[in-house]
């Protein structure tokens, strides 16, 4: 089981369209680097979690995105793949490369 998977999560497919969520983050520095808060929601239910972003791995991966901006585009990317109930509450945004390596695609 991939480690952004929740412990709790009965289901490992995926078929909820994205059309029906709403993503939305809110990144302040922290540290070196950011502190996200991310709310996943959709008709009947929604999510909060938080991602760390240091610095090295924004350089790495914002292509001239803001952080609010590559957390929410990270986020449809794991959205395509996991439900929001099955995404870690609290996590490193460098976890994501660990367990699906196209991300650094």
């Amino acid at each position: 089981m991939p480690a952004l998977w929740h412990e709790d999560t009965k289901s490992h497919g995926h078929a909820k369209s994205l059309d029906t969520m709403s993503v939305e983050v809110r990144c302040s520095p922290d540290g070196d680097g950011y502190r996200c808060t991310v709310s996943v929601s959709e008709v009947g239910s929604s999510t909060r979690h938080t991602v760390r972003v240091g610095s090295t791995d924004f350089q790495r991966w914002s292509r001239g995105r803001t952080p609010d901006e590559l957390v929410r585009d990270s986020f449809s990317f794991l959205l395509k793949r996991e439900p929001k109930e099955s995404i870690l509450r609290e996590f490193d945004l460098s976890v994501i490369n660990r367990y699906f390596p196209e991300f650094d695609g």
